[in-house]
């Protein structure tokens, strides 16, 4: 069945806020995905794409057709893939220009927001496992925090770039791109490539760019098959890793630090605080936000089911309706948690 026009849009609102976020060191794309339910398909879907990619070239030169590739291909969401690519590409060209440049000269207000932002966001993964927390979660969680923590807090440096280094950048940056908590622009940053990998997007340089995108497209094709794999297979173990790199990335956003990344005496501290507080209510909003427009998805597709359905549901409801799970249960691929 078609996806309603509203459904498009909002892909594309998805994608943008995805881009943006790309661009702003510290800031991960994977996490504004995460909190905006659109993660899980997006990783599902372009592990589809890499696997048909693979399969056509293998199976295409020993004659044995498209079939199996085209049967991945079609397990692709398109139309969501698509679009969110469209929101991030206009989004990342627009904040290059616009959204870093105001970031460095507010960088502590700026880091404020987003710190309320990423601290919101740790409920995300932490709520969408089918599986009650135990001791040892969390202490992997921690484990995982003190990692992200120290790795964050590594100065940054200056390279020149040449091919090799900036394809090997790119695969590492989109890696760190598609996993919440982690933030492509931080890791070009600490790699020495974020200044020229701007300037290059705003010049329009279509050499470093080409390397760029080279190294993206290995890096990512083999990074989303292996994220896909653990989504699919340790769902659990998944998010209790995502809920550590969340929790360690704050780090990169302390709002009272300096560009090497030594702590500073905390100034302007109300103001500050409550920029956080605006970060932190931000995101509330969008999940309940999330919460709501499912519930009512859920409850016009029960109507039209009861409508259709006569009194085939008369004895139990089993041929449809959705299961029932506890504070803990999985929601449906891409969907954002249950507040």
């Amino acid at each position: 069945m078609a996806k309603p026009i509203g459904t498009h849009a909002l892909n594309l609102v998805r994608g943008a806020l995805i881009g943006t976020a790309e661009v702003v060191p510290g800031i991960s794309g994977g996490t504004v995905a995460l909190i905006t339910g659109i993660y899980e398909t997006i990783i599902t879907s372009a592990g589809h794409v890499v696997s048909g990619i693979r399969l056509t070239v293998s199976d295409l030169p020993r004659g044995r057709g498209m079939a199996r590739a085209g049967a991945e291909f079609r397990q692709a969401d398109w139309a969501a893939v698509i679009a969110v690519l469209i929101g991030m590409a206009t989004a990342a060209l627009t904040a290059a220009k616009l959204l870093a440049p105001l970031v460095e000269s507010e960088r502590q207000f700026a880091y404020a927001v987003f710190f309320g932002l990423v601290l919101a966001s740790v409920y995300v993964p932490y709520s969408s496992t089918t599986k009650r927390w135990r001791v040892g979660d969390y202490l992997l969680a921690l484990g995982v925090a003190a990692v992200a923590f120290v790795l964050i807090g590594l100065p940054p440096s200056e390279i020149d770039p040449n091919p090799l280094i900036i394809t090997a950048a790119a695969a590492v940056a989109v890696s760190a791109l598609v996993l919440p908590g982690m933030s492509g622009s931080l890791i070009l940053l600490t790699l020495g490539l974020y200044t020229s990998t701007m300037n290059a997007v705003n010049d329009r340089d279509m050499g470093y760019l080409g390397f760029f995108f080279l190294g993206a497209l290995l890096g990512g094709a083999l990074f989303v098959k292996l994220l896909q794999w653990v989504l699919e297979h340790h769902h659990h173990l998944a998010m209790v890793v995502m809920t550590g790199l969340l929790a360690g990335s704050l780090r990169a956003l302390w709002p009272w630090q300096e560009e090497d990344r030594t702590f500073t005496a905390p100034t302007e501290v109300p103001f500050t605080v409550l920029l956080m507080a605006v970060g932190f209510v931000l995101v509330v909003a969008i999940l309940l936000l999330e919460r709501a427009t499912r519930s009512r998805r859920g409850g016009a597709e029960e109507g039209h089911g009861g409508r259709h359905g006569g009194h085939g549901g008369h004895g139990g409801g089993h041929g449809g309706g959705a299961p029932q799970g506890g504070r803990h249960a999985r929601p449906a691929s891409g969907s954002a948690p249950r507040m």
